[in-house]
């Protein structure tokens, strides 16, 4: 197995980081295909309408440094994957700017023939991920303004309607590229045959994997402790009702949460953004203006204002709080998780069976404690890959071993009591056929898709028109862009 280049590597992440890159300046081509450019208008492309091979003269127009099918490729495009790549920390000396291209002729060759195959990307799944992305970067800036000025906008509204088009293009370049690889699959003997041609001081090393398994007792949060919360949220909800005091403020003093700095506001929340359902579905069900009663989600107890409706669109303020526990009851929690350690320690009582007895993490507690790898799906962690601090209890445990107890605290400052054990060790290896079947398996599928994937491309490269610009015919493309260009 060779190595990874670190230039495949980031070139790789490309696809990621492009999704938070300012949309393309999109070179329009009118029915006659005639491209115009903002200077005027370009040659006029010869074409037939049913044959996306296109016969076309020599493209013009300024700035522009490909054309794929439907799709115009900038040489500012260029110069924005470099400022993101740079924005993500990936150093890009050793990244050339054919390599740059390349990475974005496939992305626009994908998307080219997504629409060809009438695949559809419902436009609240790209708003969705256009909202993710800009809670991501308001939480990183601190404001919508901050991140319009970033991103050099007149506000937040333009940067999403470009964030738009490039969402859209992604999507469906990587519904392209699933279709092409969705039935691909692999036998047996090519899983045998992939590993055995492989030289044996080149077969990859996998990293030293740990299965662990958790018992969590929480401090016990009161009815009382909840209704006192409710009854603040209630005084603060008839102030603001009954005697015109402002949400904003109240929740500028009192709530609980990031918001508050800004008055609790949450803007443009639509019913697919991921928040809580109950969360949306109070705040959906409210009139402009309106002020919800006290509820209950996963995350704490809520009012909220409903500011502004724009169709499916609504702008909401909300107070959260927490309930209170008292010292009393996590010194009760903490000699309950003592006692149950003690127990397993002495052999009165096995792992599985306490997590099982009182565990209150539901997810887990039906398989005895046991964690699943969220990346993975299986139960194996690569140490190297694990939480830091998951990985500090686990690093030095032996199989079967319990750990100390140790305190763990949510965002909201609430704790809970943790014991570990090691229900599984594997040492860091070279990867051996039998053992480590399933990673195999998953490594020749991989190459089997890549091959797959290349065939597919290479074929639509031929099918398809392109035209790359005189300034890069010297480019070493891993794929052949210039096909008949000279």
């Amino acid at each position: 197995m060779k190595p990874i280049h670190p230039i495949s590597l980031a070139l790789g992440l490309l696809l990621c980081v492009q999704g938070m890159m300012l949309a393309q300046e999109t070179t329009p081509i009118d029915s006659t295909l005639t491209i115009t450019t903002a200077d005027g208008i370009a040659d006029v492309v010869t074409a037939t309408a049913k044959d996306s091979v296109q016969p076309f003269k020599r493209f013009k127009a300024e700035g522009v440094t490909a054309v794929v099918g439907d799709y115009v490729v900038l040489d500012s495009d260029i110069d924005k994957s470099y400022v993101e790549l740079q924005a993500q920390g990936i150093a890009t000396e050793d990244i050339s700017r054919c390599e740059l291209l390349g990475k974005l002729l496939e992305d626009k060759l994908y998307a080219h023939h997504a629409k060809i195959d009438s695949i559809l990307i419902p436009d609240a799944q790209i708003n969705g991920r256009i909202d993710q992305q800009i809670q991501y970067m308001v939480s990183e800036l601190g404001s919508e303004e901050k991140v319009a000025a970033y991103y050099k906008k007149s506000n937040i509204a333009e940067l999403r309607s470009e964030l738009f088009e490039v969402n859209k293009t992604l999507q469906l370049a990587g519904e392209m590229q699933r279709k092409v690889v969705e039935n691909v699959e692999i036998t047996p003997e090519e899983i045998r045959e992939f590993f055995y041609a492989i030289p044996e001081e080149e077969r990859p090393t996998f990293s030293a994997e740990v299965e662990v398994a958790q018992i969590v007792i929480e401090p016990e949060v009161t009815e009382a402790a909840k209704q006192r919360v409710i009854d603040r949220l209630n005084e603060f909800r008839r102030d603001i009702v009954e005697n015109g005091a402002s949400f904003a403020s109240k929740a500028v003093l009192y709530s609980k949460d990031g918001s508050a700095s800004k008055g609790g506001l949450l803007p443009g929340i639509k019913k697919s953004s991921p928040y809580d359902k109950k969360f949306k579905d109070v705040a959906f069900s409210l009139r402009e203006g309106e002020v919800s009663e006290p509820f209950e989600t996963e995350f704490g107890f809520h009012i909220l204002k409903v500011d502004k409706i724009r169709g499916q669109e609504i702008d909401v303020r909300h107070i959260i709080l927490f309930p209170e526990v008292s010292q009393e009851i996590i010194d009760k929690a903490r000699v309950e998780i003592d006692s149950i350690r003690a127990k397993i320690v002495a052999g009165d009582l096995e792992f599985a069976e306490a997590a099982k007895l009182y565990s209150d993490e539901e997810e887990t507690r039906n398989d005895g404690g046991q964690l699943s790898n969220p990346v993975t799906l299986d139960t194996r962690f690569d140490l190297t890959k694990m939480d830091p601090t998951l990985s500090a209890q686990v690093y030095n445990l032996k199989a079967g071993e319990v750990s100390k107890v140790y305190t763990d605290r949510d965002y909201t400052g609430k704790s809970s009591f943790k014991i570990l054990t090691v229900t599984g060790r594997y040492d860091e290896h070279t990867a051996d056929f039998a053992k480590d079947y399933e990673k195999v398996k998953e490594l020749a599928l991989k190459e089997k898709q890549i091959r797959a994937i290349q065939k597919w491309q290479e074929k639509k490269i031929q099918e398809t028109y392109i035209n790359v610009n005189e300034d890069y015919h010297d480019c070493q493309f891993a794929s052949n862009w210039l096909k008949t260009q000279s």
